[in-house]
């Protein structure tokens, strides 16, 4: 079959993974369809057995069902193993694949890890599966009757699943039989199922880390989220190492840009192979964060399915704080489980949980994820992961976790776009958009509509670069005025409480404390003052004593404008407050250290100086003093003052205009 990338039309690459109990033809069958032997270790060869994941890959014909240009479907096929010994090898193959080729010997029919293998299926939510009943040219005559027993067998298994319907085809990988119909089967399941999201955000979960001679470290896996193209800088997660994209390929053409849906060989610049493991991921830089703890529902085995997979014959439920392995993409962690609701979950039920890993892990919200017991080692059930990143550990009483945790987890499991992002809001507080699409998980589009359909409904607003919700807006805006007019009631002639202040009685960054003002003003909750913030209605006012020592002072420096009290009688007379009430209102203007004009006066030789430096081309101290009335005191001191403010400049004993 051609390898080789279509001249024209348009290029679709695929994923399909097999499943299926051990001996049951898989490897064959892959070999057949592809040219290619996907058992690459010496002990597999050896043993005749897969261990370990294998990898290879085919073209669909041309199809033109969607009505436009001519597509190819590029399919990457990985082969997973079927021994009991190996499921957590095949669980590090089956994430994020488009359909399912599940293998079942028509000479056995389904097998112990048939049974596991489904369920594992099912409980990922793969799109679609076709199954292959293989070696039927092993079976006795009339076949066709044994065949026909087995496909109803088949179909009565696959019913009690999400893949009921699905094609089932005979075929017999070694005498050539029914693979035509096998891959226009797989043709017709991809062609249905749903295209990879472009969320703008690039990952790929590692299954497989080799050196190769002359090009270095090169990491293999299924490309999710977003393009990568050579040239880019990566982050390695949950390390946080970073490196940079200097080949790729797919299918063993090199490429400049792989798309999402993608198997991709990926060949990395600035890391060595020590440094990475299966279970890694690659992905654009600051989106994707570890953790080592997340809130997830929970979905056990039912009674017959936990029968099926369970070497005991009997299913397991799941007991509060229990030890359990989580396996999501191709990783795996040991976990504990923090049941939210009881203290047991029995098979068949579905509930929330937070699980506490024993290492970082990288993973986001949406991604399905399956637990399994340590030992005795079964599969449990599986799950979706809600928030990757909670604030903190739950506390639980009488064996619950607070509702409205709950409520919050239910709305971004279940709710529309709109309610995820509220829900992903109402977590963060203040956010900019990135980090806002970053916690709902929402793809560009969807959060562009979601954002919108908040703003339209004032459940959330904008300040420049920070978005909240409304309600947390109005709460911090209605703390700011409370402290703001305590502020006003402490010191009543001060002319508003200092920003800094606000901002650290509020608890808020600088970039979230300035959007809160922000609001604040716009809402003429608050006026900015600058330096200070004041409630709108705020007056200083002076009582009857102080008013009374203003107007004696006031009355005094008219009479004589020019032998006014010094600074320091000033305070004195009226106390510091209302001297600075005075200054800052303009009534008053001090010109030195010691020296304190009415306002008025102060314009008045301002205008003077200018006028007779406009005449006589500059000015004196003993020549402004003599025109003023006053002393060289007075007039050293304004003229002093008016180089400080740039006003004049001092050449020599003279002043000039600047």
């Amino acid at each position: 079959m051609s390898r080789s990338q279509p001249a024209s039309g348009r290029f679709v690459a695929r994923v399909v993974a097999t499943a299926g109990h051990v001996d049951h033809g898989k490897s064959t069958l892959v070999r057949a369809l592809t040219g290619t032997d996907p058992d690459r270790l010496r002990e597999e060869q050896a043993r005749q057995m897969t261990i370990d994941l294998g990898f290879a890959w085919f073209d669909l014909p041309p199809s033109d069902a969607t009505g436009g240009a001519a597509e190819t479907q590029s399919v990457g096929l990985i082969d997973v193993p079927g021994h009991i010994d190996f499921i957590e090898n095949m669980l590090a193959g089956v994430g994020g694949i488009d359909a399912a080729l599940i293998v079942i010997a028509a000479d056995e029919g389904p097998m112990p890890q048939t049974y596991e293998h489904l369920a594992i299926l099912d409980l990922l939510r793969v799109p679609a599966a076709v199954v292959a009943l293989t070696k039927v040219d092993l079976l006795p005559a009339p076949a066709d009757e044994w065949i026909a027993l087995l496909r109803a067998d088949v179909a009565g298994l696959l019913n009690r699943t999400r893949f009921a319907g699905a094609p089932i085809v005979p075929v017999s990988a070694r005498a050539g039989l029914g693979l035509e119909d096998l891959l226009a089967a797989l043709g017709r399941i991809l062609q249905d199922s749903p295209r990879r999201q472009d969320t703008g955000r690039a990952r790929l979960p590692i299954d497989r880390v080799f050196s190769m001679a002359g090009f270095g470290t090169v990491v293999t896996g299924t490309l999710l989220g977003a393009p990568l193209a050579v040239g880019d800088d990566v982050e390695i997660l949950p390390r946080r190492r970073l490196a940079r994209v200097r080949g790729l390929q797919t299918h063993k053409h090199s490429l400049e840009v792989a798309l999402p849906g993608s198997r991709v060989a990926v060949n990395l610049a600035g890391v060595d192979v020590a440094d990475l493991v299966r279970g890694d991921v690659i992905a654009s830089p600051g989106w994707l964060q570890p953790c080592t703890r997340l809130d997830a529902q929970i979905e056990l085995l039912g009674e017959e399915a936990g029968r099926q997979v369970s070497a005991m014959r009997r299913p397991f439920a799941l007991k509060h704080n229990a030890e359990v392995k989580l396996f999501c993409s191709t990783s795996e962690r040991l976990a504990r489980v923090r049941l939210l609701e009881g203290n047991e979950l029995a098979p068949g039920a579905a509930g929330w949980a937070q699980l506490e890993l024993a290492a970082p892990v990288a993973v986001a919200a949406g991604d399905r994820f399956i637990l399994r017991l340590p030992s005795p080692s079964i599969t449990l059930g599986g799950g979706t992961i809600v928030d990757p990143q909670p604030a903190g550990r739950y506390r639980r009483r009488a064996g619950h976790a607070d509702p409205d945790v709950l409520a919050r987890l239910r709305a971004r499991l279940h709710g529309a776009p709109a309610q995820q992002l509220e829900s992903a809001l109402a977590r963060l507080g203040f956010a900019t958009r990135a980090e806002a699409a970053q916690q709902s998980a929402l793809a560009p589009e969807a959060f562009a509509t979601a954002w919108q359909e908040l703003i339209a409904a004032d459940v959330a607003r904008t300040a420049g670069e920070v978005i909240a919700l409304t309600t947390v807006w109005q709460r911090v805006v209605a703390a700011a005025v409370q402290h703001t007019r305590a502020y006003h009631a402490a010191q009543p002639l001060a002319a508003g409480i200092p920003r800094e202040s606000l901002r650290s009685k509020l608890h808020l960054s600088p970039r979230d404390f300035n959007a809160a003002l922000a609001i604040a003003t716009a809402e003429r909750a608050l006026i900015d003052e600058g330096d200070t913030v004041r409630l709108p209605e705020f007056e200083i006012r002076f009582t009857p004593d102080q008013q009374r020592a203003v107007d004696a002072l006031l009355a005094q420096m008219r009479i004589a404008p020019w032998n006014t009290p010094s600074v320091k009688e000033c305070r004195a007379a009226l106390g510091e407050a209302v001297f600075d009430v005075l200054l800052r209102r303009q009534v008053l203007t001090q010109v030195s250290p010691d020296v304190t004009l009415l306002h008025e006066t102060y314009e008045q030789a301002v205008e003077q100086v200018k006028h007779i430096i406009r005449r006589d081309g500059q000015i004196t101290v003993a020549g402004l003093r003599d025109a003023l009335g006053t002393t060289r005191k007075y007039a050293l001191a304004l003229l002093e003052h008016l180089d400080q403010i740039g006003v004049t400049r001092r050449e020599g004993d003279a002043r000039v205009l600047r």
